[in-house]
């Protein structure tokens, strides 16, 4: 690998941040499949594969904006304009993405640790949409523990929705990230 390729790798890493507000275009497919088959490469114990995701094109978000404010009713939640706001959340970006984590039972492999396989899987996801030119957002929130939002994705109520990633072009261009002192992160182990 090239000094070339290994700057413009972490170039592309630490440029990555959250947008809130992404516009047109989003990925087409063979971008997503690029992205998809980055994501799939995300270390994962014995090649169980919990990770799936399910893509919501631009003309389903009124559909599961509705199944989103279904599922927080469902979790206890009465007041219309919460209901409301999450309704609406699906149009904060041209294409949504759920990424799940479908438990899968090996005696060696742990939920914990399926569950950062997802994690990992993400990551690689939103680095191949920022190198292919799109931003993300990875949001979560009460809405994904609805029993009635896991059944209809195909879940039982032990997997898990990692996340619903936003996924677009960046409405404005956004500051870059402030450097990281990593001396207040990373220690050396002595005995």
């Amino acid at each position: 690998m090239t000094d070339l390729t290994v700057d413009l790798v972490h170039q592309n890493i630490h440029q990555r941040q959250s947008i809130g507000h992404l516009v047109e275009p989003a990925p087409n497919a063979a971008q997503l499949e690029l992205a998809f088959q980055a994501a799939l490469t995300a270390p994962d114990h014995h090649r169980l594969k919990p990770t799936r995701f399910v893509v919501i094109e631009s003309e389903q978000r009124e559909a599961f904006g509705q199944l989103l404010s279904q599922a927080l009713a469902d979790l206890g939640e009465q007041d219309q304009i919460q209901l409301n706001r999450v309704k609406n959340h699906p149009f904060r970006a041209p294409l949504l993405v759920l990424a799940l984590t479908k438990f899968q039972e090996h005696i060696k492999v742990p939920n914990f640790e399926q569950t950062l396989s997802t994690g990992a899987a993400i990551q690689n996801f939103l680095l191949s949409l920022q190198a292919q030119g799109f931003s993300t957002m990875w949001r979560s929130g009460a809405v994904i523990e609805s029993k009635l939002l896991k059944q209809a994705l195909g879940l039982t109520e032990h997997d898990l929705i990692s996340g619903i990633i936003y996924v677009g072009t960046a409405a404005k261009a956004i500051p870059a990230r402030a450097e990281i002192n990593t001396a207040d992160y990373v220690s050396t182990w002595n005995k």
